[in-house]
């Protein structure tokens, strides 16, 4: 990290601008037809057959079931980032895997195989890429109406500096939308700025999945942590409280390490004066509002509370050496100005606050609460709901686990998201006809991210359902004294199979806490180190190297993409991993904990 990243990674290839080849008619058809062999497989067999055990060795040797419950993994992330297969090719690659493992080796029947898979894909299209597709399209309005070349005339206006620009946009705007919203809205819409600042598309992609690591514990308005307290018991307070522990030297960190990858280590320190009044603002409030408040607005508080004081700072201070987007240095340079007014830059910013206001507005408990009452719709899927029981070692006592879809079609962060979109788009002028115009454009250009997300979350949900991800977790498990470290690990790869740290402390939670009494470790411990070892993990899922790559019209690079953030997300996972040892059994440490 000491040094640039290598061109390949600070660089989009040529390719990059061009279409992504797209899979030839026969593929596309031989898909459907397995689809279509799967729906009608459904719908002949009987849902209401018996419970369906999960077992976690079944090889009955742990190292042989473990390595086994680790290939569809190790093929995905290898496809993408070791032989550079599209991203389309490597998930139907790792879903396949996957199906084969739980029915062959895992005994899974063919039925629960294939019906975990229909609800993965759908998952994966609503909520998933029900909110990728309303933010390309909010993008695609901006451009269109010249709003986006303000924006970008306005970001330069408060700093020249490529740096500092990533601070305020990836980290600062990234962490609000974070906690507004999520499931991969800050990664699309910060890329996409960053690209319009002169960053190139491969480095806006990578760099905005790593800022997207400290705020995702307390993300969507605390859902992953109100989920930990859910399956664990734990009081939210305590349990909030812990977490934000955890993270507050890795919320000051991230800034450094962050500006580090992009411009590095020398450039880094010319501008560590901004980088600690990103990071500790971001830490406190984050802390304040996580220990009094619970895990609700703790991210918003925060982001806003780094947002202001980075723009304050940077009216009284600016760096000896100025670099741009492209870290080139343009010290003394003369560059055009464009100067806008202040109605002018209320312009510019309009579409986004309309964004930012919406998306928060929707996420307001009170307002969700009452929308979901009045519109949603659970489904249970016939068949999978309540069949499959997690049993003990993985929870205390045999649990069955919900297949429901939610089907909230207008309390969804995406439908704000869209609604947003059409409310700015209206505001800055844009009639109806041209809206549903570039709406269906938007739809065309990510059908094939689309499939590529289905298909990856329909692996992530094979994995949960079959208890492949509980085969890797107990694996961690048996480290006896190390698993404060190791327990950390779970988390981070709970994350990273399942794209989403709520998932990840859903499934693991349980396991942690009865590991830790095991051990003699105290369980809120280990229960907040599986959401702060997961939000490492959220920046090498592949559902969200997919929204990076389509938001900076880099589809068909994940593989580059998953080469830049890889190392980085290890690295940041074992350190923290390493915080949480310490806190199990080395003075003072231990007193951070009660």
């Amino acid at each position: 990290m000491g040094s640039k990243p290598t061109e390949e990674s600070h660089s989009a290839p040529a390719s990059v601008n061009k279409p992504a080849r797209q899979p030839s008619p026969a593929a596309i058809g031989v898909g459907i037809l397995v689809l279509a062999l799967g729906a009608a497989y459904l719908l002949k067999t009987n849902p209401s057959a018996g419970r369906w055990e999960q077992a976690y060795d079944p090889t009955g040797h742990w190292w042989l079931s473990t390595m086994v419950a680790s290939l569809p993994v190790i093929l995905l992330l290898g496809a993408m980032a070791v032989l550079r297969l599209k991203a389309h090719v490597a998930a139907l690659l790792g879903l396949t895997t996957a199906l084969a493992v739980a029915i062959v080796v895992f005994h899974m029947p063919v039925r629960l195989a294939l019906t975990t898979t229909v609800y993965g894909a759908g998952y994966g299209i609503f909520p998933i890429c029900w909110i990728i597709v309303p933010v390309i399209f909010l993008y695609q309005l901006t451009v269109k109406t010249g709003r986006f070349e303000a924006l970008q005339h306005s970001l330069a206006n408060i700093t020249d500096d490529g740096r500092l620009q990533l601070l305020l946009i990836a980290f600062g705007l990234g962490a609000f939308l974070e906690g507004s919203g999520g499931f991969g809205a800050p990664v699309a819409v910060c890329g996409a700025i960053l690209i319009s600042l002169g960053f190139r598309p491969l480095q806006a992609a990578g760099l905005s999945l790593i800022a997207n690591t400290a705020p995702v514990a307390f993300g969507s308005l605390g859902i992953p942590t109100i989920a930990l307290q859910a399956v664990t018991g734990m009081n939210m307070l305590v349990l909030s409280r812990t977490i934000a522990i955890l993270l507050v030297p890795f919320c000051i960190l991230l800034p450094f390490w962050l500006v580090w990858t992009y411009a590095g280590f020398r450039a880094m320190v010319e501008v560590w004066p901004a980088i600690l009044v990103a990071g500790v603002p971001f830490s406190v409030t984050q802390y304040l509002l996580a220990a009094h408040t619970g895990p609700g607005l703790v991210d918003i508080a925060a982001a806003m509370s780094t947002i202001v004081s980075l723009i304050v700072f940077l009216r009284f201070w600016k760096p000896k050496r100025i670099l741009n987007a492209k870290c080139e240095e343009t010290t003394g340079q003369e560059r055009v100005r464009h100067e806008l007014s202040a109605g002018a830059t209320f312009k510019a910013w309009l579409p986004w606050l309309t964004l930012s206001v919406l998306v928060f507005a929707w996420g307001i408990p009170q307002f969700t609460q009452w929308v979901d009452a009045k519109t949603s719709v659970s489904i249970p899927v016939a068949g999978l709901h309540n069949v499959v029981e997690r049993v003990p070692p993985v929870v205390a006592k045999a649990t069955a686990e919900a297949a429901v879809f939610n089907l909230n079609w207008l309390a969804a962060t995406g439908t704000g998201i869209l609604v947003a979109a059409v409310l700015a788009g209206f505001l800055m002028g844009v009639k109806p006809g041209t809206l549903a115009k570039v709406f269906a454009e938007t739809v065309f250009s990510v059908r094939f991210t689309v499939m590529t997300i289905a298909a990856m979350m329909a692996l992530g949900f094979v994995m949960r359902y079959c208890g492949l991800d509980a085969t890797l977790g107990l694996a961690f498990a048996r480290t006896g004294a190390l698993y404060p470290f190791f327990g950390t690990l779970i988390g981070w790869l709970g994350t990273a199979t399942t794209g989403s740290d709520t998932s990840s402390n859903v499934v693991f939670g349980s396991l942690q806490t009865m590991t830790a009494r095991q051990i003699g470790v105290a369980p809120v411990l280990m229960a907040s180190a599986n959401a702060a070892g997961g939000v490492m993990g959220k920046m090498i899922a592949a559902p969200s190297i997919v929204v990076a790559s389509t938001a900076t019209q880099s589809y068909g690079q994940e593989g580059t993409i998953l080469r830049y953030v890889f190392w980085h997300s290890l690295a940041l996972a074992a350190l923290v991993g390493v915080f949480v040892y310490l806190i199990a059994y080395v003075h003072p440490f231990t007193g951070l904990v009660w």
